[in-house]
């Protein structure tokens, strides 16, 4: 897993250690309380992380606005985990707000592996191929017209973005080249909306929610943005781990429309600018993959404009 500091990333998020896990395993599911509890300093955003034991990990929302992720995964990931071709989380016991901690919180499977953020893919072309798959395969799940899937938080319009994304661009003054963030964003803008129904979407495929065992993606995790939504969301994977050699696999692999790949970088662009500014002090290692992502969507629009 990958390690940064343990301090608080959000202004206004709750304090979590492991006193306060502790005291809720033994209230609430007291067969696991004397398993032991060790911290994972991980560069996620929104939960705080430990694991349990050898097989297990508890999982706790930092912040309001990730309240709420255990319960969609415990209705929904078991439902799709058939469809895909790769490993996914699901908790396994969802604990109740208690001594003085706010939310649901949540109990799962331990996942061996490293995340991509430190984890070394040996071949880049075969993620590219694998990850194309998983996402074609979400696109392409129907759960029958019995059930009403969730829409997803972040597969919508780019427009919504935009007043966020000119304010990161001009806070990054003298950390990006501000000019070219500007009018490849525009550029995003102009691409046609997603006209079609909305498909199953992970939202959230970057370097950090992808796990690494011998070389190669071994599982997906953190579905909190999961939902029904724009395709474009998915296209992240491409600028947060793939080189300018290793996005043409992945495209042909997934053969999204113009329209789609146009969204998606511009997609990913948003979250690479929204990203750096807010965690570039408090969490170094998640910024430097938003700044990864900016620089491989800026060298690329570059590219097309000098050809």
């Amino acid at each position: 897993m990958t390690t940064t500091n343990s301090g608080k990333m959000h202004n206004n998020e709750v304090q979590i250690d492991a006193s306060l896990v502790k005291r809720l395993l033994e209230v609430q599911f007291p067969h696991w309380a004397e398993l032991s509890l060790t911290r994972i300093k991980s560069s996620g955003t929104d939960n705080a992380i430990f694991r349990l034991g050898e097989e297990l990990a508890v999982r706790l929302p930092r912040i309001d606005w990730a309240t709420g992720q255990a319960e969609l995964e415990r209705i929904w990931l078991p439902k799709l985990a058939p469809h895909l071709p790769l490993a996914i989380p699901a908790p396994i016991a969802i604990g109740v707000p208690a001594e003085g901690y706010p939310w649901e919180w949540a109990v799962y499977r331990w996942f061996k592996g490293e995340d991509a953020i430190v984890g070394t893919i040996d071949d880049l072309g075969q993620a590219a191929t694998d990850i194309a798959q998983f996402v074609d395969a979400m696109q392409r799940i129907d759960l029958g017209s019995e059930i009403t899937p969730p829409p997803s938080s972040r597969g919508l319009s780019l427009a919504p973005r935009d007043l966020g994304v000119r304010k990161a661009i001009a806070e990054l003054e003298g950390m990006i080249d501000q000019r070219s963030a500007t009018l490849a964003w525009e550029e995003a803008l102009r691409a046609p909306d997603w006209q079609g129904a909305g498909v199953w979407i992970h939202g959230d495929i970057h370097a950090g929610n992808l796990l690494i065992e011998q070389g190669r993606i071994s599982a997906v995790i953190d579905f909190g943005c999961m939902g029904l939504g724009d395709p474009a969301c998915d296209m992240l994977f491409a600028w947060s781990i793939l080189t300018g050699e290793t996005r043409p696999i992945f495209q042909a692999e997934l053969q999204p429309d113009d329209a789609t790949w146009a969204r998606g970088r511009g997609y990913a662009l948003s979250m690479g600018l929204i990203a750096l500014p807010y965690y570039k002090d408090t969490n170094p290692v998640f910024a430097s993959v938003a700044k990864r992502i900016i620089n491989e969507v800026l060298t690329d629009f570059k590219n097309r404009n000098q050809e």
